[in-house]
């Protein structure tokens, strides 16, 4: 009788979210193909160029801007073609699906039995979403095109695969074993991982004045640590692991990239994200089946009878591939003190919000922490 009332309160809330995040998921799609699709001139089924777009290209103009400045003449094309559409578009849906993504990812976990329920076999899942999209985005025609890459190629990105698998899990566990806001103040912590790492396994050297910044970034966890309500041990090693795999990740990734001729058999930065996931959800698979598969079919019936998990499942598996693609096409896009910004005021909007959204704990200490260790972030990134 509980469950059937506790279900019959929660679907309002789903069917909301299912409607936000249906046009939400819209809004992303059309920022993500428009960036596929800005480059290249408008062309005929035929291969010639139009016309039209030739004098767009000529005139310096971006297409919205040329539309707004021939329909009444009210907006000076000059305003319109210094303001970067795409590139607003991208950091508004890179903030927007990180802020559901956690969302959706905490009342599925949540509904799904917690720490001790299906973290694994979420975590995994929601990559394998992203696989789905991947592979979409291929088959469809005039959207992405099929990276060419080698035998050896893969080969190369297993490492990458590896750790994004490892930092995507392990935070999936964090935040089903404490509060989001909690789990989102440790990972800003990433910073001092990376140097840690990165010059431990790396051979990479860091300056005094970075090292120096680390210490904000470590006493602004520890500070808000003292004050969480909803503090688990398991939640902070969870969070730290997964900076591990971080860490990991963007030295890997960087060697990766130094291949000669990598880049042009991949094509796209989209591509390369669809390759990551593939190589992680694979990696996934025999951990999900190590940790969880014996409890496989319990797992099977609650995603058929609990519209709650099976719904929050697919978005946040989809929010989780979007904002990442997003967030590599926003970085590609902007120098470096613009990325140090923007991943600063990332990290208050989703945790605040998400805080807020959840009804968790925010402690003025909790909050003065946060503050401190994200303060601290933006000064690491923003020394030499």
């Amino acid at each position: 009788a509980q469950s059937c009332a506790a279900t019959a309160t929660a679907r309002p809330q789903v069917q909301v979210s299912s409607r936000m995040s249906m046009r939400f998921v819209a809004l992303a799609l059309l920022a993500t193909t428009a960036h596929g699709a800005s480059a290249p001139a408008l062309r005929l089924r035929g291969g010639a160029t139009t016309k039209s777009s030739a004098v767009v290209a000529e005139s310096g103009l971006t297409p919205a801007s040329r539309c707004l400045s021939t329909r009444g003449g009210g907006v000076p094309s000059g305003v319109m073609s210094k303001v970067d559409v795409p590139l607003l578009s991208y950091f508004a849906f890179w903030y927007l699906g990180n802020y559901y993504y956690n969302i959706a990812n905490k009342q599925c976990l949540k509904a799904a039995g917690g720490a001790a329920g299906f973290p694994m076999t979420i975590g995994v899942l929601q990559l394998g979403v992203g696989v789905l999209y991947a592979l979409y985005m291929w088959a469809a025609p005039d959207s992405r095109s099929v990276p060419s890459v080698t035998k050896d190629d893969l080969v190369k990105m297993l490492p990458v695969g590896f750790c994004a698998m490892g930092a995507h899990c392990f935070s999936v566990f964090a935040l089903s074993a404490g509060a989001v806001s909690f789990g989102q103040i440790v990972k800003a912590a990433e910073p001092a991982f990376a140097a840690v790492v990165s010059t431990a396994v790396y051979g990479k050297s860091i300056s005094t004045a970075k090292w120096l910044a680390l210490i904000p970034v470590i006493g602004g966890v520890v500070l808000a640590s003292v004050k969480e309500l909803d503090f688990a041990w398991s939640a902070l090693i969870a969070a730290c692991t997964a900076n591990l795999f971080a860490a990991f990740k963007a030295n890997e990734n960087k060697k990766l990239m130094e291949t000669p001729g990598l880049k042009d058999r991949i094509g796209s930065v989209g591509n390369q994200f669809a390759l990551t996931t593939i190589l992680s959800f694979l990696f996934g698979l025999p951990l999900l089946l190590a940790r969880e598969g014996h409890k496989w079919s319990e797992f099977v019936s609650l995603f058929r009878s609990n519209s709650v998990i099976s719904t929050n499942l697919f978005t946040s598996g989809l929010y989780f591939y979007l904002y990442n693609e997003l967030s590599t096409l926003t970085i590609k896009k902007t120098s470096a003190t613009t990325q140090s910004v923007a991943n600063t005021a990332k990290r208050v909007i989703v945790i605040v919000g998400v805080a807020l959204a959840l009804g968790e704990s925010l402690e003025p200490i909790k909050m003065l922490g946060c503050g401190i260790g994200i303060g601290g972030v933006l000064l690491y990134s923003l020394v030499k």
